[in-house]
């Protein structure tokens, strides 16, 4: 006999994330720093610290009346799928991606938002799920709605946004000169470390995702910067959760009428 964890987790206290059924809104959003858990709270009425446990920080709240919680996943693929798969134990529907990303396209600059509309998954988790040939895409309604709102609400602030294949890596000291021109010959959008896995779970187990990153630097016109504050990406933060909280809104009355 094999032990099926997915079955005896179920509709109960979560392992990692140490949250039970009750504790999270359908909606959630997913952070890699824990935090951003807190600057995403600070956009939801009546946000309360619902746990806080490894790399997990979950705050639930409420936007526009709708229950939406925030939880961190830490960096890549394999705290992602857990948290993920430990958030759907408990009722998440929708899971949405909110991170920081390096651009590859040269028309991007530090601080303009990336949607993915795919991912290249260059990374192991995924791979325990599907076979390498299965494509990692995120629920299309969803992106869509994300990048008309996106598009909407970054257009006053004179910021871009750009939709197109991410590619998820790994290892971010391993990606290579030689690595990061493979990429830019595929004309890959943008390399970040957690989407393949979230999109292939999102498949498997049938519910919504969606990703959308503020971009960091640009690993193609060498617009990078790593020893300073990066003040556009902390206002591409702030933009996204915007984005993504009005994108949950309109999401939410389409499916409700």
């Amino acid at each position: 006999m094999a032990l099926d964890k997915s079955a005896i987790t179920k509709n109960t206290k979560q392992y990692h994330i140490e949250l039970n059924v009750g504790d999270i809104g359908e909606y959630v959003l997913l952070p890699g720093d824990p935090a951003r858990s807190d600057r995403v709270a600070n956009y939801l009425d009546d946000a309360k610290l619902m746990a806080n446990h490894r790399e997990h920080r979950t705050f639930t709240g409420y936007y526009k009346g709708i229950k939406i919680s925030v939880t961190s996943t830490g960096m890549g693929c394999p705290s992602t799928a857990i948290a993920a798969e430990e958030l759907i134990n408990i009722g998440a529907k929708t899971l949405v991606r909110i991170g920081s990303s390096a651009a590859l396209d040269p028309a991007i600059k530090i601080g303009d938002l990336m949607i993915s509309t795919g991912s290249m998954k260059n990374e192991g988790t995924s791979k325990f799920y599907v076979p390498d040939n299965f494509p990692a895409i995120p629920d299309f309604a969803f992106t869509n709605l994300l990048v008309a709102t996106a598009k909407q609400m970054a257009a006053e602030k004179g910021i871009g946004v750009y939709a197109g294949i991410t590619s998820t890596d790994d290892a971010f000291y391993g990606e290579s000169p030689e690595f990061i021109k493979k990429l830019q010959d595929l004309k890959i959008q943008n390399i970040e470390m957690e989407a393949s896995a979230l999109f292939t779970i999102g498949h498997i187990r049938d519910i919504v995702t969606a990703c959308i990153c503020g971009t960091s630097g640009n690993l193609t016109t060498g617009e990078v910067i790593y020893t300073t504050e990066n003040v556009k990406l902390i206002e591409a933060w702030d933009l996204e959760i915007k984005v993504v909280l009005e994108t949950i809104y309109r999401y939410h009355t389409q499916q409700s009428n």
